[in-house]
């Protein structure tokens, strides 16, 4: 009877949460994709997917209603560069993978078999409103660093939405210490590497020939395949204003290549050209300080100067904790809209600003017909907020991740309510698992 009884108790707990059929009504509902909030909204969800959302929505017979009390509706944050799920410690090598410092592979290594959704940092960052992640791995001996993927933080093990979703490689210092000690070096092997794929497509026979001198591995050229035809978008970390005007040629010589620009420090300088070549940037709007020698044009305008000359801007946390603390976007976008109002600065409107943490990002990765809004036929990821949600002290009440309804405890939650109140005596028992 008691082994039944403990059967009955797992099967209930590794169950998983289906997808509810909810609409919810009477928000400040926020669509994501640069428009502005509806007032008095609803969104309706069904079998996971958004069906209908705005003013003066029907809501079908039989859905669920929740009643969000004038309080704000959006979609799930988006986060535009990420490491949740490859890291638990930074400190701790073996909970650490985000690169793969001795391996004799580099773009064609595959993050998706090596992310955790059971990791500490998915719950703290779906409690702040993340929904999807875009997350890439890190360089590490090798100028590219592999292949990253677009995430969810639901209460599950699927985390993966879409593997290989991307190619990572970092130009600037980072990639001239990968590639030689010198830019000329980083560039002159960036491009061999793609020819020599380029070549490896056209007679897949040839790699036998190259020997133990082989420049690439068969899955590092067939990763580099799919960046050279367009297929996989290349995430190039570049900060210094004459390393990405270098960086938009090479499109020159590669034409389908899908670039998107992660950091872009100096992009201001240079958001003119980037307009013109339409490629996404993905900005960490705190920067404002030359950190380093690459990086002496750094303001916090960038992001307005980039968005007003046409540039597609998503704002992301990297350089500051990209594991564990994506919540800190809501934080950027807000602090762009009140950068706006300072006189001589450059910043974003609220509905730019939330488009750049919500549909941007997605855009940016080939996915804005799947995730980051609230538009019929994206996923029901859905968040309803305390207050507006670009505040500092905003926090989200309820959240859904594919229609799912998810929870918002997290570990740091159980520890405080285990010695938030201790007694004399025996400590308090651990908290349930």
């Amino acid at each position: 009877m008691i082994r039944t009884l403990l059967l009955c108790a797992t099967a209930l707990v590794a169950a998983p949460v289906v997808a509810q059929d909810v609409a919810i009504t009477n928000a400040r509902l926020v669509i994501g994709d640069g428009s502005a909030p509806v007032e008095g909204g609803t969104v309706v969800v069904r079998g996971g997917k958004v069906v209908a959302a705005g003013a003066g929505v029907a809501v079908p017979a039989g859905v669920e209603r929740v009643d969000a009390q004038g309080r704000w509706v959006t979609p799930g944050i988006v986060a535009a560069f990420s490491r949740v799920g490859l890291v638990e410690v930074d400190a701790v090598s073996g909970t650490n993978d985000r690169s793969a410092r001795r391996s004799r592979f580099s773009a064609g290594l595959d993050i998706a078999p090596a992310l955790n959704p059971m990791g500490s940092p998915v719950a703290v960052n779906r409690a702040a409103g993340v929904t999807r992640a875009i997350v890439a791995p890190e360089a590490s001996s090798n100028l590219f660093a592999g292949q990253g993927a677009v995430v969810d933080l639901a209460d599950d093990m699927n985390m993966v939405t879409r593997s290989r979703a991307l190619q990572f490689v970092a130009f600037g210092e980072d990639g001239s210490s990968r590639a030689g000690g010198s830019r000329a070096a980083t560039f002159l092997l960036f491009r061999e590497q793609l020819l020599a794929a380029r070549s490896y497509s056209r007679n897949p026979s040839a790699l036998a020939e190259w020997g133990n001198d082989a420049m690439l591995q068969r899955a590092d050229a067939e990763a580099l395949v799919r960046v050279i035809d367009g297929t996989t978008p290349l995430f190039v970390r570049v900060d210094r204003a004459a390393d990405i005007v270098n960086v938009l040629k090479l499109k020159g010589e590669f034409p389908a290549l899908k670039l998107v620009l992660v950091g872009a420090t100096d992009g201001w300088l240079v958001a003119r050209e980037i307009a013109a070549a339409k490629v996404p940037v993905l900005v960490s709007p705190l920067t404002d300080l030359p950190g380093n020698f690459e990086r002496l044009g750094a303001t916090q305008s960038n992001a307005g100067r980039l968005k007003a000359a046409g540039v597609d801007v998503s704002v992301g946390v990297f350089d500051d904790d990209d594991a564990h603390k994506m919540g800190y976007t809501t934080q950027y976008a807000g602090n762009l809209v009140g950068l706006s109002r300072v006189p001589g600065a450059s910043g974003l409107s609220w509905d730019q600003a939330f488009a750049a943490i919500s549909s941007a990002p997605a855009r940016a990765v080939g996915m804005d017909a799947t995730i980051g809004s609230l538009r019929p036929g994206r996923v029901g990821d859905v968040v309803i907020w305390d207050n507006d949600p670009l505040e500092l002290g905003s926090r989200p009440t309820a959240v859904w991740i594919d229609g799912r309804p998810q929870s918002l405890t997290t570990r740091q939650d159980r520890l405080r309510d285990r010695y938030a109140t201790p007694q004399e005596g025996a400590l308090p028992k651990a908290y349930d698992r």
